[in-house]
């Protein structure tokens, strides 16, 4: 087995490329709580605009508790521009409880355990769907009182049925307001980025299929491909150890073997026939496993693929000098390899074994999700509070709180057209969208033939995303290669599935290091299913189909 010296070149800022690299998949996390984020304060801080000598006294007041991914973004914009309009058009105050997401599970414990709660949550950051099921009299039924006082988001749901869908309980009530977001990619999250320099330097041809793409990896890995005379350090492909790299490497690597997988780290997928099935229980996964073993064998793999840190990674693949790594998956190059990103193109989907070109559809994980407000019991006006969040389910509200104000970081052309302008003080659009909206999170939903009305910037983050678009959204097919959407569970059944999941997902991804490594799926295989079916796969399974066709039936309605 071939073993490479790792050139670390840690002058790289990393921080900076951690941070680049938040901001580009802020947004992937539809359903799972993060755990990353910088240091942040031990409690709430309660926000209050200077600059306003309005008497606002006599109003109302309506406190409500949301999550930031960091506390170096400012919250100014929560008291300005399109969120401090909607507050005075619907007269009310809101008092803005800003946490910060590395420390918001304990804060959120300590909440929720004392009952005294805000009037209302605002972002899916904020509580998960266990967090709703274990704490379900605390928040209101929503149902009747979306009948009576939102026809905006009614409106949305005639609209687009997966957006009431994803927010419908098994009891076919609705106890968080969704969101969709806009100006988003048909293909989802991160997409192969093949080394472009590395083939120019070696001869070679942009790989159509799987096989040539292993061909290719085989070649950057062992023929010098970064011209240094040195053929042993370069890396086909990297990544960093998480409890969740086998979910991420169904959906990119291995994806050409059909293997696309839910982004809720359950590991549950949509056969060829629309069938919910447990990946790593399918032929195609074992096959999947036994060319990733293939290209450890050849070399192709970083050998510390399945132990080291996301640092690592990054100070490989933003080397001085160029990159080390021949294909990376991103949700743009920059945000992977940023001052190396000039080596790289993005690939266009290669053929898998059954002949389908697999990428992965920008569904509900990362467009479309559920726990977007969520209002306690103890709100006093839940009415006034909800035709308050009615108004971002406008083209325009939702347009300024995905990337700021009108005015300030949206310039209206008068003639029903906008722009999303390049930030003037020389930051990325995705950080300036971080700090001056709620961006990712919060109710919101735009009709899709007011997109055409909006223009981005084409060298700049949503921008560059929509352009990479264009080379693989023909290969979109929800009917074949999208992953398991997002669901609703009964409190039971998410008890359960909780209970039988945490030691499988451990189990499969053991298993998956150690035959990439070691090899033996073929010999092991069997006894890997009965292990599996030990521990309760079979009632897992059922429960996540039951689930699945539950969400059917809703959209269907």
């Amino acid at each position: 087995m071939m073993r490479k010296k790792t050139k670390m070149a840690w002058s790289v800022a990393l921080s900076a490329a951690m941070a680049a690299g938040l901001l580009a998949g802020c947004g992937s996390n539809g359903g799972t709580e993060s755990t990353s984020g910088s240091t942040a304060a031990s409690s709430a801080k309660t926000e209050s605009s200077a600059s306003d000598t309005t008497d606002t006294s006599d109003r109302p007041t309506y406190k409500i508790a949301t999550v930031r991914w960091t506390d170096t973004w400012p919250t100014d914009f929560l008291h300005e521009g399109v969120m401090k309009e909607i507050e005075d058009k619907m007269n009310i105050n809101i008092d803005w409880q800003v946490y910060y997401n590395s420390d918001w599970s304990e804060q959120k414990s300590l909440l929720l355990a004392s009952g005294d709660l805000p009037d209302a949550f605002l972002g899916s950051i904020c509580l998960t769907q266990a967090d709703m099921a274990q704490n379900k009299s605390a928040f209101l039924d929503l149902t009747d009182l979306i009948e009576k006082d939102m026809p905006n988001l009614k409106a949305a749901f005639e609209a687009d049925p997966e957006l009431k869908a994803v927010c419908t309980s098994r009891d076919g009530r609705i106890y968080s307001l969704p969101k969709k977001l806009p100006l988003r990619p048909k293909v989802c999250g991160d997409v192969m980025c093949i080394n472009q320099e590395w083939l120019d330097n070696l001869g070679l041809e942009t790989p159509k299929t799987y096989k040539e793409l292993e061909e290719v990896l085989v070649k950057f890995a062992t023929e010098d491909a970064d011209g240094d005379g040195d053929p042993t350090n370069e890396i086909g492909i990297t990544n960093a150890a998480s409890s969740g790299l086998l979910s991420g490497d169904l959906r990119h690597i291995l994806s050409p073997f059909g293997t696309m997988v839910s982004r809720d780290g359950n590991y549950m997928g949509l056969n060829g026939e629309g069938k919910p099935v447990f990946m790593p229980m399918e032929e195609n996964y074992k096959e999947a496993v036994k060319w990733m073993r293939q290209l450890w064998e050849e070399g192709v793999v970083d050998p510390e693929y399945f132990t080291q840190d996301g640092s690592m990674q990054t100070a490989k693949q933003q080397a001085d000098g160029g990159s080390q790594v021949g294909l990376i998956f991103g949700w743009t190059a920059d945000a992977q390899v940023g001052p190396n990103v000039d080596q790289f193109k993005t690939l266009e989907a290669v053929e898998g074994y059954d002949g389908n070109h697999y990428v992965e559809a920008a569904t509900n994980y990362l467009d479309i999700s559920d726990r977007e407000l969520m209002i306690s019991k103890d709100c006093k006006d839940p009415d006034t509070l909800l035709k308050w969040a009615d108004e971002f389910y406008t083209d325009l509200a939702s347009l300024q709180t995905f990337y700021g104000t009108i005015g300030s970081q949206i310039t209206d052309n008068g003639d029903g057209t906008y722009n999303v302008d390049v930030p003037s003080d020389g930051s990325s659009l995705d950080t300036s969208a971080w700090s001056n909206s709620l961006r990712d999170f919060g109710p919101k939903y735009m009709n899709e033939d007011f997109y055409d009305k909006v223009s981005l910037p084409e060298d700049q983050g949503d921008g560059i995303k929509l352009a990479d678009d264009a080379i693989n959204e023909k290969y979109v097919d929800t009917e074949k290669n999208c992953g398991f959407p997002m669901v609703q569970y009964t409190d039971e059944d998410l008890s359960r599935i909780t209970a039988i999941g945490t030691d499988i997902y451990k189990y499969v991804e053991a298993q998956y290091a150690h035959w990439v490594v070691d090899g033996g799926i073929d010999d092991e295989w069997d006894s890997y299913i009965d292990q599996l079916k030990a521990m309760g796969i079979d009632e897992f399974l059922q429960i996540q189909t039951d689930a699945y066709n539950a969400y059917k039936e809703n959209l269907a309605k």
